[in-house]
């Protein structure tokens, strides 16, 4: 059985305009002289320059109007380069994302964790207590003993 598209919706289809649009990207280039262009930005050991990708629709400029290099174009903004690299997870970041993960491995909460990490590693806890200004989270076992895990005002696990 063929399907053939709705003459109408060709029609508008064919009418639609073609535009070409221009972004910033990075043009990183590694000691061995290999060059990648990305719009994630370039590895720490590669130069980069921030370039503008202009791609003018066939026929829209002449070849007299190109520009001899493609980072001839000027700039429309110049925009500062952020790295953003840490993840700030409201404790002052006290345990580096290794000794969290082994933390999670070997099921222990310690000062530092947050309390959405300690959920997520122990579950939700059997009940809640507030006192002082200090949260604790307590977990009954399945031997009768309970444990609890102590928080401060801003959520982290307190020391001990």
């Amino acid at each position: 059985m063929r399907h053939l598209m709705h003459p109408a919706l060709l029609s508008t289809l064919l009418c639609l305009p073609v535009t070409g649009h221009a972004g910033t990207i990075q043009r990183c280039e590694d000691a061995a002289g290999h060059v990648t262009f990305t719009s994630l930005g370039c590895d720490g050991r590669q130069a980069s320059r921030t370039v503008d990708a202009y791609n003018p629709l066939p026929g829209s400029v002449t070849p007299e109007q190109l520009p001899e290099r493609y980072d001839a174009y000027p700039s429309k903004r110049q925009k500062e380069i952020v790295v953003v690299g840490q993840r700030d997870d409201g404790c002052g970041n006290r345990l580096s994302p290794e000794q969290r993960r082994l933390a999670i491995i070997d099921r222990r909460t310690p000062p530092g964790m947050t309390r959405s990490d300690v959920e997520n590693l122990l579950g939700r806890p059997d009940r809640i207590t507030q006192r002082n200004g200090e949260l604790r989270y307590h977990y009954a076992q399945k031997n009768g003993r309970s444990n609890q895990v102590s928080f401060d005002p801003q959520g982290c696990v307190k020391g001990k």
